[in-house]
C-alpha cells in the first residue's frame, strides 16, 4: 500500500469531521483562511523577481475568493527551525482561528547541515519542529496539513534524483503517527517531472539562458501554477467538500505509471507536419476551382474521428451535398459564403459551423485571401463483409 493511500485511510479513520470542514466554513460569514508556512518554493515574489514564482503565490487562483483567503507567510531560505526561531510563526498564531487551514512545507533548508541555525535532523529534530506547527493549529481549532518538500529538477543520466528522501519520509511517518492530514507533494511533483522529462521540465523552473540563470529549485509562473494545482488536487482528495469551492480544473500532473503506459500503447501518440500531407485537389462535391487538402492522421489506426484541413484557393468551393454524418467546420483564415439548408451565412476566421446528418451545405471562398478550414467528423464504421 502506498504512503499516499495509507495517509488518506488514516485521515478518514482518525480525523473525524475533516471532510465537512469546507461546508461548515461556507455557512459562516467569515472567509476560511489558508495560512502557508514554508520556504522559497512556496513564497511570494514581486514583479521585479520575474519569472520566479512560489506555488503559494498561485494557490488563491484555485480557490473561490468569496469563501477562501490565502495568507502566504512562506519566506525564502527558512527551515522548520529558523522559521520559528525568527518569530515568523507568531503572526500566524495571532490570526489563526477555528475552521482555518495551516499548510506546512519545509525540508529544502532543513537539510543544510553546514548551517546550525537551519539544520534539523530528519530522524529527530525535524519532526519535532513540524509538530510545533501541528500543535498550534490544533490548539486554535484549525486544520494542519503537512506538505512534503516539492521535488527539485535534478536529472542525472536520464533519471530524476530524489534530493529530499529522508525528509520526505520523516513527514510521511509523522503524519501517519500523529494522524495529520498529508499532501505528499514530493511524490506528485516527482511523478509530474518524470512524465515531462529533462528538457521539457526546464520551462517550469527559473531557467533563463539569456541571463545565465539555471535554477532547478525555484519555479516559473507555469511551474508555480502546476505545483499549486497538485497541492489543491491532493487536498481535495483529503477533503472532498473542498471541491465545491475550487474554481479551476485540477486534473493535473501524471501518475508514476505514465511512462510505462506510454511504452505499452498499442498505437503511440505522434506529432506531424502539415507540409508532409498537402494534396492538390479540385473542389469537392462538384465545387469549382482548386483546393489543397491536408489529410492529417489519415493512417492513424483505431482513431474514432477524422480531422482535415482544407484550403480553398481563390474562386474555389465545396459543392452542395447532403450529409450522412455530423461534421464541424472551423474557419482558420479568410472569408467564405456558407450555405446551410438554404440559408446563406458569411463566415470569417473564428466562426464555426456544425452540419448535422440530413442537412445540406456548400461553401464558397470569397475575396482575395485563401479560405482555410479545419474539418472534424466521426470515422465511418467499417462496412460489413458480404457473405
Amino acid at each position: 500500500m502506498s504512503f499516499r493511500l495509507t495517509s488518506i485511510i488514516l485521515l478518514f479513520i482518525g480525523l473525524a469531521g475533516l471532510a465537512g470542514l469546507a461546508d461548515a466554513a461556507g455557512s459562516q460569514a467569515e472567509k476560511r483562511r489558508v495560512f502557508i508556512a514554508g520556504d522559497s518554493t512556496a513564497a511570494e515574489y514581486p514583479p521585479e523577481r520575474s519569472p520566479r514564482n512560489g506555488w503559494g503565490q498561485q494557490l488563491q487562483s484555485f480557490l473561490d475568493p468569496a469563501r477562501f483567503e490565502v495568507r502566504n507567510h512562506a519566506v525564502g531560505g527558512r527551515s522548520s527551525r529558523s522559521f520559528i526561531d525568527e518569530g515568523r510563526l507568531e503572526p500566524i498564531a495571532r490570526d489563526l482561528r477555528k475552521g482555518d487551514v495551516l499548510l506546512v512545507q519545509f525540508g529544502h533548508n532543513d537539510a543544510k547541515y553546514e548551517d546550525p541555525r537551519r539544520y534539523s535532523d530528519p530522524a529527530s529534530t525535524y519532526p519535532q519542529w513540524l509538530m510545533r506547527y501541528v500543535a498550534l493549529a490544533r490548539e486554535r481549532g484549525a486544520t494542519p496539513i503537512l506538505v512534503t518538500p516539492v521535488s527539485r529538477r535534478v536529472w542525472d543520466y536520464g533519471s530524476l534524483l530524489d534530493t529530499h528522501a529522508r525528509y520526505t519520509q520523516a513527514v510521511r511517518d509523522l503524519a501517519a503517527r500523529e494522524q495529520v492530514a498529508l499532501v505528499d507533494l514530493n511524490a506528485s511533483s516527482t511523478d509530474w517531472l518524470r512524465a515531462l522529462g529533462d528538457e521539457a521540465s526546464k520551462a517550469y523552473f527559473e531557467h533563463m539562458p539569456e541571463r545565465g540563470v539555471r535554477d532547478d529549485t525555484h519555479f516559473s509562473v507555469a511551474g508555480a501554477t502546476m505545483v499549486a494545482c497538485l497541492v489543491v488536487r491532493d487536498w481535495k482528495a483529503l477533503d472532498p467538500a473542498l471541491a465545491a469551492h475550487v474554481v479551476r480544473d485540477t486534473d493535473c500532473g501524471a501518475p508514476a505509471s505514465a511512462r510505462q503506459d506510454q511504452a505499452a500503447q498499442k498505437h503511440p501518440s505522434s506529432v506531424v507536419h502539415e507540409r508532409d500531407f498537402a494534396r492538390k485537389q479540385p473542389g469537392p462535391h462538384g465545387g469549382p476551382g482548386t483546393t489543397t487538402a491536408y489529410p492529417l492522421f489519415a493512417d492513424a489506426a483505431d482513431l474514432p474521428f477524422i480531422m482535415r484541413k482544407r484550403v480553398l484557393h481563390k474562386g474555389a468551393g465545396i459543392g452542395l451535398h447532403q450529409h450522412h454524418k455530423d461534421e464541424i467546420y472551423y474557419v482558420l483564415g479568410g472569408r467564405g459564403r456558407y450555405v446551410l439548408d438554404g440559408m446563406v451565412h458569411d463566415v470569417v476566421a473564428g466562426d464555426a459551423m456544425l452540419t448535422r446528418s440530413g442537412s445540406t451545405h456548400a461553401i464558397q471562398q470569397v475575396g482575395e485571401e485563401d479560405l482555410v478550414l479545419l474539418l472534424a467528423y466521426p470515422m465511418a464504421p467499417p462496412k460489413a463483409s458480404q457473405p
